[in-house]
């Protein structure tokens, strides 16, 4: 697959004939959505989604006054603040961070930011060794891969694809890794190493908190602690977006981030940073730094699109996506995939390079009902097509297809003798074979299933006809 989200349909298309990859993704669709589904019933998920919320918009509408109280307490406590405008400045300032203490060696906590700017590249290409340490991303990482979820990055690979590349990648000699859980402590064998022997830590953040200059981190594996103070360098990544007032506001949002993205009350680890170790502490950093990343969030504050800065990253709206399910991650072409991708990459990367992503929905709305920050992305997908059309970046045919439907619906009397003919004459075409495997203007359905034929009459006609069957009998 191509890794850009120009050639989303060409991606899909692929993905559509990977069998068993289909078949892994169609069972996440089942299993996460009832996960999910248990642990959101244990609380008053409306309630405490509300409330989020009402701290969310808050601090959007007053991010300016939380950035400079987050910045004054981070300095407060002995960390270094760095601001990047994009993703260059953001590389730019880790790779600087990393030579002024020769570093060779860093291990990576899972970071949707550093995915987001391509840091792991940045840093190898200088000549220093990285090591994603979670788990998945770890996975991924020696597989060549990016990743397909943004929670589970390698929810796309079967047991036995696991198992082969640690026996390639591994070379630990002859050895059979027979389940799970042979393959998870030879992965903790290999990582411990590099987690003793990194000279900088890598990791994002789940919110960061102004009252207190703290970063906040939930993990399930442990590995974002050892990331954090084994190394004598610590440095958090995050976007301006992140930002919460208090400790309890970043409490609360992730009592629905963890319900939502694993389906459990809290994660293994929720762990709170807040500077470089102390006179009289045992261990720690000696250097803490925290890179805060622009890349053009600071546009989409303010504007129709403000709620997307919402996102809490648990990947909830991805699980309950049919589209999300049938083409996988990689058809993407980006970071962010599913719905939410679908909306905060084009305003990331530009509409023109994303135009497909707005469309790649079925305007079903489970993305919205589940959705623990409250952020209507039906809505904010049809605002990004209307963009489309009006900036003229959809195709010629689709924005004539869409002027003719709706100058037809202007005129239901016309509409419906026109819709009622050709649902006759495809009736009485197809009533033998029961579909259409070609069909004019209608290609792009019946290169991959057949087109159903209808069976007689709209279904004004149909109702209008039991009415009066009823009317008759009584």
């Amino acid at each position: 697959m191509k890794q850009t989200s120009e050639h989303f349909l060409e991606n899909a298309r692929v993905a559509l004939t990977q069998t068993e990859a289909r078949q892994r993704m169609t069972g996440l669709g089942q299993l996460m959505p009832m996960m999910r589904d248990a642990a959101v019933a244990e609380v008053d998920f409306e309630a405490l989604r509300e409330h989020v919320k009402r701290i969310k918009d808050h601090t959007l509408d007053n991010l300016d006054h939380y950035l400079r109280q987050f910045e004054e307490q981070v300095v407060l406590n002995g960390g270094h603040l760095h601001w990047a405008r994009d993703a260059a400045e953001l590389n730019a300032t880790v790779l600087d961070i990393c030579r002024s203490v020769e570093a060779r060696r860093v291990g990576k906590g899972k970071s949707m930011i550093t995915e987001e700017t391509g840091l792991t590249e940045h840093l190898e290409t200088a000549g220093l060794q990285v090591t994603e340490t979670d788990l998945g991303e770890y996975i991924v990482q020696i597989a060549g891969e990016p990743p397909s979820h943004i929670v589970g990055p390698a929810f796309h690979k079967s047991e036995q694809e696991i198992r082969e590349l640690f026996l390639d990648q591994h070379k630990l000699g002859r050895r059979r890794l027979e389940d799970p859980p042979a393959m998870v402590a030879e992965a903790r064998e290999v990582l411990r190493e590099r987690f003793l022997s990194a000279d900088v830590g890598i990791i994002g953040s789940n919110a960061l908190i102004a009252e207190t200059g703290q970063t906040l981190l939930v993990t399930n594996e442990g590995n974002g602690d050892l990331v954090s103070t084994l190394p004598k360098v610590h440095i958090v990544c995050a976007s301006i977006e992140k930002l919460m007032p208090r400790p309890e506001d970043a409490l609360a949002q992730i009592r629905l981030l963890a319900r939502s993205a694993i389906g459990t009350a809290v994660t293994a680890y929720t762990s709170f940073y807040s500077g470089p170790r102390r006179a009289d502490d045992l261990d720690g950093p000696e250097q803490y730094h925290v890179i805060l990343l622009d890349n053009r969030r600071t546009e989409i504050l303010g504007s129709n699109y403000q709620d997307m800065l919402a996102c809490m990253r648990c990947g909830t709206c991805l699980t309950h996506c049919p589209v999300y399910i049938g083409a996988g991650g990689h058809a993407y072409g980006w970071v962010y995939p599913g719905p939410m991708g679908s909306v905060l990459t084009p305003l990331l990367t530009g509409l023109e390079q994303a135009s497909d992503l707005p469309n790649a929905c079925t305007s079903c709305g489970r993305c919205a009902e589940v959705c623990p920050a409250s952020i209507p992305l039906p809505d904010l997908l049809r605002d990004l097509r209307a963009e489309e059309n009006h900036n003229k970046i959809t195709p010629a045919r689709w924005r004539w297809g869409l002027k003719l439907h709706g100058w037809l619906a202007r005129f239901p009397g016309l509409y419906q003798a026109l819709t009622g003919a050709a649902i006759a004459i495809l009736h009485r075409l197809g009533r033998r074979s029961g579909g259409f495997s070609r069909l004019p203007m209608a290609g792009g359905w019946t290169q991959v299933r057949d087109f159903p034929a209808p069976q007689g009459g709209s279904f004004m006609r149909q109702w209008k006809r039991r009415q009066k069957q009823s009317a008759d009998r009584g």
